[in-house]
């Protein structure tokens, strides 16, 4: 028997989203879409001098699943580098498809073990991931080329 997929915990992931607005001068910006189910997350990011996420701003337009992933993805971005929020959504990935044993090493990452069996949510899970590593490499590209 499949877990419920809409628990109370994802329900209250999916309401505690921090950094929910915009930032006003981000280093770079990211606007992701999948064209599975349609959710939209939008990324800004300030990068500290060694690379790290400083500031962050998130606006997500997710099923409650994506906005849970986004919650727990905020909570721990700030002073993570892209390599390190990569290396997260490459595990989470590998547990979506049955790869990886646990989905990853934050805090309320095991909440999302009930999205496992249903892929179709898979890609509202990881946008977030997308979003911000967009915007971090758009930041790093900008930096570069200054």
């Amino acid at each position: 028997m499949n877990a419920a997929l809409y628990t109370r915990d994802i329900l209250r992931l999916a309401v505690s989203i921090p950094y929910q607005s915009r930032l006003a001068k981000p280093d770079g910006t990211a606007e992701v879409r999948s064209r599975t189910c349609g959710s939209r997350v939008a990324a800004d990011v300030l990068l500290s001098d060694d690379g790290t996420i400083a500031e962050l701003g998130i606006e997500v337009n997710a099923c409650a699943l994506g906005q849970a992933s986004a919650a727990i993805l905020a909570a721990e971005a700030i002073g993570k580098s892209g390599d390190e929020i990569a290396a997260v959504r490459f595990r989470l990935s590998q547990f979506m498809a049955g790869s990886q044993d646990h989905p990853g090493p934050w805090a309320n990452m095991n909440h999302l073990s009930a999205a496992k069996d249903h892929p179709g949510r898979h890609a509202a899970i990881l946008l977030p991931y997308d979003a911000i590593l967009s915007a971090v490499k758009t930041a790093l590209t900008a930096s570069e080329a200054a």
